[in-house]
């Protein structure tokens, strides 16, 4: 039987000791080096403020995002001359139709809140009610708890928030009570490191807010994103042509203003959505008259940007039926 030198395990242990060591160096270094390289980069806030401001429309939702970002950076500065820090939540309720610009107010915030240091990240996480509850016991908090993580030093985005809490559904019959249990515990528990943005209809939104006794008093801000008017959604298709290196033709916007004003402004109208869904069907018109009137190889510039009244009445047509 081969026999070990002696002292030979403690040597062994010894150098056991030195790798591990050595292997937690290397560890250290490797997680400077990540915590280095992955900093996030933020734009500088007043490149994300004159995003906001060319927006069209909602002149009051501007107003109050730049009355809180005013209030965020004196605070900020308060705490730099060692004064006392009050606990304020950040948590918003965005009220509004569909397409009226909730999610990219959010998606804005989100990056004014990382740029001035309120939170480390700024990054948006959206989820909906599939993100957040489960379809057994147990598995609703897991959810939201993942999702939550996901969210931390950015913003957690919850578009139909309504949809958590349907209306005429037991409680004992659906989880989405579990999921705003647990969104509100993690909103206390992260206040510093989270804020939680819910949105949805305005009338629907309001039983949402009422479904929890602790829910509306976590909410610092309910902000109401109007309709957008006729002029406006104008100004919304002819920035998507801009945008995407078209050009309406003479009499487009007369066309445009007559076809926005005879849609039906119920709750469910589409606001910017519908503006640039008629936007891409005009698109779709305009490629088949071209091809229609001549070969598409021998099409000049000004042909292919170019979209003329007939090719929006037709979208509209089109979405109408």
């Amino acid at each position: 039987m081969l026999r070990r030198p002696d002292g030979w395990s403690d040597r062994f242990r010894q150098a056991g000791d030195q790798l591990k060591r050595a292997a937690d160096r290397g560890l250290e270094i490797r997680r400077d080096r990540l915590s280095r390289d992955d900093k996030p980069q933020h734009r500088p806030l007043a490149e994300i403020q004159a995003e906001l401001d060319s927006l069209v429309g909602l002149e009051s939702v501007k107003e109050q995002i730049r009355s809180q970002l005013v209030f965020l950076e004196v605070k900020a500065r308060r705490k730099e001359h060692g004064l006392s820090d009050v606990a304020t939540s950040q948590h918003l309720v965005l009220l509004g139709n569909p397409g009226t610009g909730k999610t990219t107010i959010a998606r804005l915030l989100a990056e004014m809140y990382g740029s001035i240091g309120m939170l480390q990240k700024g990054h948006l996480v959206e989820v909906d009610r599939a993100g957040l509850v489960g379809e057994f016991v147990g598995h609703t908090a897991a959810k939201t708890n993942r999702a939550v993580k996901k969210a931390l030093d950015g913003v957690l985005f919850i578009d139909e928030a309504y949809s958590l809490t349907p209306q005429g559904l037991a409680r004992s019959n659906d989880f989405g009570s579990e999921a705003v249990e647990t969104l509100i515990k993690r909103m206390e528990d992260h206040r510093d490191r989270l804020v939680v943005v819910v949105a949805g209809y305005p009338r629907l939104m309001e039983s949402f807010l009422r479904s929890n006794p602790g829910l509306r008093s976590r909410f610092s801000r309910e902000i109401r994103f109007p309709d957008y008017t006729t002029d406006e959604l104008v100004q919304i298709t002819e920035k998507l042509a801009i945008d995407a290196d078209y050009e309406l033709a003479a009499g487009c916007a007369a066309t445009l203003h007559a076809l926005f004003e005879s849609v039906a402004r119920s709750d469910g109208f589409g606001n910017a959505r519908y503006a640039r869904t008629l936007f891409e069907q005009a698109l779709n018109r305009q490629a088949v008259r071209l091809a229609e009137s001549r070969q598409v190889t021998s099409l000049d510039r000004r042909a292919v940007v170019t979209i003329e009244p007939e090719d929006l009445k037709e979208a509209a047509a089109m979405l109408d039926g």
